[in-house]
Order: C-alpha cells, then sequence, then structure tokens
C-alpha cells in the first residue's frame, strides 16, 4: 500500500520582551507565582491594555525572516472560551487579519514549507498539577507576548518536520526573537497529521497531538503516529478526529478527547485596543535592522571562506560564534584553522564554565594570538590546548606566558639539525629499521629528538631533516 503523509504544525513562541504583552509586567520564566501581574493582565473591570511596542517589532522581524508579506491594517480580536488558565475569559489575538501571511521556509532539500500564517496574541496562566489531585494556578505567563506560526500541510515525513522546527527555532534564537526553550514553555508545537492511501483515496481522520516537550519527541510522536494510522488504513479504518497527547515515559500517543464538533469561540474585534497600522516606512525599518540569516551566512563562509557545510552549518546558527568566527579570522587569516579551533578546544570551554561567545573574558585579540602561535608552529598544538584553558579565564596574552615560561618551539635549523645527527649516531638500527620498512622506527627517531630538545623542538623540522638524513 502506498500513503501519502500530511503533517501540518502550529507553533507557539513566546517573545524575548522585556515586559508582556498589553501591561508593564515583567516577561520572566521561573518568578515566585503569581508575582508577576497587575490588573490589567488579571482582566479587572476598567482596566485598557496598551500594544506592546518592541512586541510587534520582533513579531515583525519574525515574519520578515520566513519570508511573510507583512499586512499594513490589523486589528486585535478577542477569542472567548473558558478555562480556568484563560482569567479574562477570552484571549486576546489576531484572527481574520493576521500581522504576516504567505510565507515559506525552505529545508535543505530545497522544499518549501509554506507559513500561512503567522498572528500576534498573548499567553495564558499556567495550571500547576500537585501529587494531591489539586490544581493550583499561576497567572505570571497570562499576558506574555506571544506569535504563533500556522504552516500549510506540506510536510511529508516527520524527519522534514523536526527539520522545520529546528530551523524555525534556530532562526528565531539568532535573530534574539525568542530563546525557544522548550522545556520552559517558550516554544510549544502542537503538530495535525493525517496519511492517505494513494491507491484507493482512503483518508484518515486528523489526529492533532499535543504536550510535545522536545524537538526529538516532534519526530518520535509523528514516527509513532504514522504508523498507528498505516494500520487502521490497512483495515480500512480512517479512526476518529481526534485530540491525542505524547506520553515520553510510553513513547507512544495517547487518546484525550474527540473533535466532534469544532470550538466556537464567538471572535470579535477588541473595544479597548484601536486598530493596528503599520506603514510600509516601519516595515522596510525593521526589514533593514535584520542581520544576515543563518541560512544565507551558510552559504556564504562555504563560498568565501572554504568552509566544510558542518562547520558552516554550526558556526553560522549561532549568532555569537558567527561573531567570534569573523572577528578571530580578520586576525588568524585561515578560516578553517579558526573554526576548528573555536568549533572544538573553545566550545569545550564554553560548555565546561556554561557560557556563550560574548559572555567569556577571554579577548578575541588574545584567543587569535594564541592561534598563531599555534599556527605558526611557535608553540605546539598540546602547548597550546593547555595554555587555552588557562587563558580562558585569565585572559592573559599567550605571547607573554610563552616566552616567559619558556614554551616557544626551537626552529633553528642548524641547532636542530646537529640534534638529529646526533639521534642518528646513536640509533643506527633504528636507520636500517626505516630502510626494511618499519615505519615504527621512524616515530621513535623523532620522539629521541624531541627528548633531546625537551619537548620544545619543531616537529614539523625535525621530521624534515630526519627524512633527508636517512633519505641519504
Amino acid at each position: 500500500m502506498k500513503t501519502k503523509t500530511i503533517i501540518g504544525l502550529e507553533i507557539h513562541v513566546e517573545l524575548s520582551t522585556e515586559t508582556k504583552m498589553f501591561c508593564s509586567c515583567k516577561n520572566e520564566f521561573g518568578a515566585i507565582p503569581n508575582t508577576n501581574v497587575c490588573p490589567i493582565c488579571l482582566g479587572h473591570p476598567g482596566t485598557l491594555p496598551a500594544m506592546n511596542e518592541r512586541a510587534v517589532e520582533l513579531a515583525v522581524m519574525a515574519g520578515l525572516a520566513f519570508n511573510c508579506k507583512i499586512r499594513n491594517n490589523q486589528k486585535v480580536d478577542r477569542k472567548k472560551y473558558f478555562y480556568p488558565d484563560l482569567v479574562k475569559g477570552y484571549q486576546l489575538t489576531q484572527f481574520d487579519k493576521p500581522y504576516a501571511y504567505e510565507g515559506y521556509l525552505e529545508l535543505t532539500s530545497g522544499k518549501h514549507i509554506n507559513i500561512r500564517e503567522i498572528h500576534m496574541e498573548e499567553d495564558t496562566g499556567k495550571s500547576n498539577h500537585n501529587d494531591d489531585d489539586t490544581v493550583l494556578m499561576d497567572y505570571n505567563r497570562a499576558g506574555v507576548p506571544l506569535i504563533e506560526i500556522v504552516t500549510d500541510p506540506d510536510i511529508s515525513s516527520p524527519e522534514e518536520a523536526r527539520e522545520f522546527v529546528e530551523t524555525l527555532a534556530s532562526t528565531l534564537k539568532f535573530l534574539k526573537v525568542s530563546d525557544c526553550i522548550m522545556a520552559e514553555g517558550s516554544m510549544r508545537v502542537d503538530v495535525n497529521v493525517n496519511l492517505k492511501d494513494e491507491d484507493t483515496g482512503l483518508r484518515t481522520e486528523i489526529a492533532e497531538i499535543k504536550n510535545i516537550n522536545s524537538i526529538k519527541a516532534i519526530e518520535n510522536a509523528l514516527e509513532f503516529e504514522v504508523k498507528r494510522q498505516r494500520d487502521l488504513l490497512e483495515n480500512n479504518q480512517t479512526g476518529d478526529k481526534e485530540t491525542r497527547r505524547w506520553d515520553d515515559i510510553k513513547l507512544e500517543t495517547i487518546h484525550m478527547r474527540n473533535k466532534e464538533v469544532g470550538n466556537d469561540y464567538r471572535f470579535s474585534a477588541d473595544g479597548d485596543i484601536p486598530d493596528i497600522y503599520l506603514s510600509d516606512e516601519y516595515i522596510n525599518d525593521v526589514a533593514k535592522k535584520l542581520p544576515e540569516l543563518p541560512k544565507d551566512k551558510e552559504k556564504r563562509y562555504i563560498a568565501e571562506y572554504g568552509l566544510s557545510a558542518y562547520d558552516a552549518n554550526l558556526l553560522s546558527h549561532d549568532r555569537n560564534l558567527a561573531k567570534l568566527f569573523e572577528e578571530t579570522n580578520i586576525l588568524v587569516k585561515d578560516a578553517n584553522t579558526s573554526a576548528n579551533w573555536i568549533l572544538t578546544e573553545l566550545s569545550r570551554r564554553l560548555n565546561e564554565a556554561e557560557e556563550t561567545a560574548d559572555q567569556m573574558k577571554l579577548s578575541v585579540e588574545n584567543f587569535a594570538k594564541l592561534i598563531n602561535l599555534a599556527k605558526d608552529n611557535k608553540i605546539n598544538n598540546n602547548v597550546a590546548k593547555k595554555l587555552l584553558r588557562e587563558i580562558y579565564l585569565s585572559n592573559e596574552d599567550p605571547e607573554v606566558l610563552a616566552q616567559e615560561r619558556n614554551l616557544l618551539q626551537i626552529s633553528d635549523s642548524s641547532y636542530l639539525e646537529e640534534i638529529v645527527d646526533e639521534v642518528l649516531s646513536e640509533n643506527p638500527e633504528s636507520i636500517e629499521d626505516i630502510k626494511n620498512g618499519k615505519d615504527r622506527a621512524f616515530g621513535f627517531l623523532v620522539g629521541q629528538a624531541m627528548k633531546k630538545t625537551k619537548g620544545k623542538g619543531n616537529p614539523q623540522e625535525i621530521n624534515k631533516l630526519l627524512k633527508e638524513k636517512i633519505g641519504e
């Protein structure tokens, strides 16, 4: 049986503003429950909301980054439903005039996943379920600015869904629109999936999967659901239109409720918030503030610097690493060497310190000096790695440290030639072994020469001299 998988995504992303969408309360994760609240976000009678200008700017940045058209004339609507976390009894959102529409995100395969719309709205509160079956409400999150990104059902596999979300999240983080930390709820993904039997035309009913708390779980949930719905088709069944949740322990989707009728949210324009007008000038000003996007930066790193696709991808999707790479390479003038040091040794230090590149004490100048010392064979790589561990914390000048501690390599060819002659005269049997094809003997001779120079001889120069003399 040949089946087609049809997947659409609805992604809620909290915006990285200092304050909430319609009031001056802090937008802050992890605060003591119900401390970042006020009469406006609690919906007290007589209060008037005021739109957060920074939230609008971040939202427009996201829309432009995903190739959307930005609507000039917009409004804010009330979405009415009852739930304990919705303290006002309605949610402020955009119903029929979303601020962004008809965009797309390109996958590595070149396929475009169409973005139907992105609308601005406010977040709801949070229900905390306790072991004694009580539920306590925390309204700190109520009123936090959100965008909801809705795709067309263009995604054809769990792998494509994972890549879409990964690319979307890395772009939003790069732009500092959102931190997209799913574990903290700043990005939440609902997936809609059904299958079509391409031989008979039979389709399963759409299942919406909620409670997905990681990008890997999105792929796992879809893999499970595709298999479950394929089994339905094989038995000539379509299943029910339903909401399911992902269980990370059982690694399966679990039925929550059927969707027998559509929700009636009784949308109406909010009477307290005037219609929004974004001029072309405003939209163009936001567009000018957009930095080079990760995909464009990745392509440039490959074309301009000759980096591998893997290295270019890692650097381009981290705004701080990308900035460090470009500044370091100006001083090192060797893109691959700069990238290698950043993605290996320096990244190890950053991970251990739980810091980002813009937070570290080590300056670009001293980091580049260290790379150049190793690149120019003035110190060996092991010494350079040890020095990095030290200067990462102290930001001392590695050139000064190398001189003070007598760590600079000896590259004087006449001196090293004397050392090599001594080693060869003391080990004639090793010369015979090399000529008889025993390569390990050559390494022994290099080691003996390094020993005589107390580890400071330039190994490349020693190798060269040994080959020349044994060849003679």
